[in-house]
């Protein structure tokens, strides 16, 4: 073989490990942050299923905690209607004697970015109280929004649409 043809294929083979290399990184990164998303994605429709969780499930023997649940997940304007309406909801669900079990039965993303998501949610739950004291099923479509505070993903409002 010749010294010419010994560098062209040298050339040719550092060449064609460079292109490799540039490759594999790239594809490393899209993968990387396509598992970023897909995590971020997962967050989100778990704070949104815990939080519908948390808001249509309400038992006047210990609203106390279960509106503190409501409020762990909440934030902004959502976080301070609820809170204003704490000291008279609680009045109210214990007069009635209301409990609400609830169960989230569907949960999609809207819309999502680093910092923000809105999600639809569909829930049902089972409420007793002194009027309904055998229990009425009552079904909600929910469109929660949500923000990345502090590392967690917090509800700042609640729509019931549909």
């Amino acid at each position: 073989m010749s010294v010419r043809r010994g560098r062209v294929l040298s050339a040719g083979l550092a060449a064609a490990t460079v292109l490799t290399t540039v490759l594999s990184v790239w594809l490393a990164l899209g993968l990387s942050e396509q598992h970023a998303a897909d995590q971020r994605r997962q967050d989100i429709l778990a704070a949104a299923r815990q939080s519908a969780l948390n808001f249509t499930s309400l038992d006047y023997r210990h609203y106390d905690r279960d509106s503190g649940n409501v409020l762990k997940g909440a934030t902004g304007d959502f976080k301070k209607q609820f809170a204003a309406q704490t000291e008279e909801l609680t009045a109210l669900v214990a007069e009635n004697r209301s409990v609400s079990e609830g169960q989230v039965l569907e949960a999609g993303v809207v819309r999502s970015d680093e910092r923000s998501a809105r999600v639809l949610v569909v829930a049902d739950s089972k409420v007793t109280n002194t009027a309904v004291p055998e229990g009425e099923a009552r079904t909600y479509r929910l469109q929660l929004d949500l923000v990345l505070k502090d590392g967690r993903w917090l509800t700042s409002d609640v729509e019931f649409v549909g």
